[in-house]
């Protein structure tokens, strides 16, 4: 039955079922990656104050920098995901190979700025005398882990094209598992302390981007496609990735300066923040899983130059991201009273923490919808735009979240404005979807 052809129920049911095959082990990988941080911090702690506070400096660090890098999964898996709905396997690998090979230049790159620096980068962050030496320890022979790090994240790119979020699941609970062994083994068992948890991680992390290599060298041999770097395809992806880069980089800075108003705000106010954003970034793992089937399953409709196809996907995510994002809000109201005791005694956290929690269950919904267009024009290639909106909400974020302490609002109000720029990317994301804009057909945008 063609997509023309199909029934309106059973094209739903066709979205439905191409969006859970995807978004269910894209969200299993999505968990799998906090769990390394989790790991390590539960088994540096036990060594002492001074290392867990350096663990924490350092693995901030390197979230931050290998954050930044994720247009490599972002972009390459638009890109392979066209070809695949072109029917042309060989040039989707292809794809796939420049920006493994982009992944391990950028990583060689920050391996030469991050091991020399590395006393002064953790200065820089305002460790203490006591926890400075652990974290730099950390960050240095972590560092070497950054380029498997980047190779990971290409890596996945280039399955989630080829419509398969199952790899990297498996990949990610084998990597928790190594992780965690190697973690114990080294810090307990050989006695090198928290620089044995940073070489178990990136033992861990390059034993994943073996794993993922042996996958696509695989199907590189199997359809034809070289293995070698070649510079006009690894130019091309790095010219995909900058506008990605630039939105990846206005939205750390949108958290960045909601944490900076939280922090003068108090320390009660800025330790329920801290609990509240670890919450909405969990939540944003399952409406994030949504966009990612987003970005496989637009792609591949777009390559084969059916942007009916694309705009009824399109139209039941969104439908996902709504009921998703309402089931979540109602779940955060409920468990509020469990929640917060798992991360706090204090009366005064918990008070000022419960009414920002309901401005973050009411705007969950938005959230869906924000994540679910924000996938779809990934998918599509439309990572300009993207930059431009995300510019956009950040300068209108930024002056009414920085007049918070001056105005004399709270928590509260912080969230409230986390919700404003939310409900601008939802405006903007909604308008570029309704133009059609982006129903760019083809093998390449």
């Amino acid at each position: 039955m063609t997509q023309a052809s199909a029934t309106p129920k059973a094209t739903r049911r066709q979205h439905d079922r191409e969006i859970v095959a995807l978004a269910v082990p894209a969200f299993g990988a999505l968990v799998a990656e906090p769990l390394f941080v989790m790991v390590d911090s539960a088994i540096v702690g036990h060594l002492g104050t001074a290392q867990l506070a350096g663990l924490g400096i350092a693995s901030a660090l390197l979230t931050t920098a290998v954050s930044i890098f994720v247009f490599l999964a972002y972009a390459t898996t638009a890109a392979v995901a066209r070809r695949v709905g072109a029917g042309d396997l060989q040039a989707a690998i292809r794809q796939g190979m420049d920006g493994i090979w982009l992944a391990l230049l950028l990583g060689a790159a920050v391996i030469a700025v991050v091991l020399p620096a590395a006393p002064s980068i953790v200065e820089l962050f305002g460790a203490s005398d006591t926890a400075a030496p652990y974290a730099t320890t950390y960050l240095r022979i972590s560092a070497l882990g950054i380029p498997a790090m980047l190779v990971v994240l290409a890596s996945t790119g280039v399955l989630r094209g080829l419509q398969d979020t199952k790899t990297p699941l498996y990949v990610a609970i084998a990597g928790f598992v190594a992780n965690a062994v190697l973690n114990a083994g080294l810090v307990y068992g050989a006695d090198l302390g928290i620089a044995g948890s940073a070489w178990g991680t990136v033992i861990a992390q390059c034993g994943m981007a073996a794993a993922y290599l042996v996958v696509v060298v695989r199907g590189a041999r199997r359809h034809g496609a070289s293995l070698r770097p070649d510079a006009l395809g690894i130019r091309a992806s790095a010219q995909a990735g900058a506008p990605l880069l630039v939105r990846t980089l206005s939205l750390r800075a949108i958290l960045m300066i909601a944490t900076a108003v939280a922090a003068r705000l108090g320390d009660a106010d800025i330790a329920a923040h801290q609990i509240i954003l670890s919450l909405w970034s969990l939540l944003a793992f399952a409406l994030d899983a949504i966009a990612i089937a987003g970005q496989a399953i637009i792609g591949r409709y777009l390559g084969a130059d059916d942007t009916d196809g694309a705009r009824q996907a399109c139209r039941r995510m969104v439908e996902w991201g709504i009921a998703v994002g309402v089931a979540l809000g109602v779940l955060v109201v409920l468990s509020r009273p469990l929640f917060l005791p798992l991360f706090t005694g204090d009366s005064t956290v918990k008070d000022t923490a419960l009414p920002a929690l309901v401005i973050v269950a009411l705007s969950q919904p938005i959230c869906g919808v924000v994540f679910v267009l924000d996938g779809v024009l990934m998918g599509a290639g439309d990572g300009p735009y993207l930059a431009k909106a995300m510019i956009l909400t950040l300068v209108v974020f930024a002056p009414v979240a920085l007049l918070i302490p001056t105005l004399g609002g709270g928590l509260t109000a912080l969230w409230a404005a986390m919700t404003l720029m939310m409900t601008v990317r939802m405006l903007t994301l909604w308008l570029r979807s309704r133009s059609g804009r982006w129903l760019v057909t083809g093998a390449t945008r």
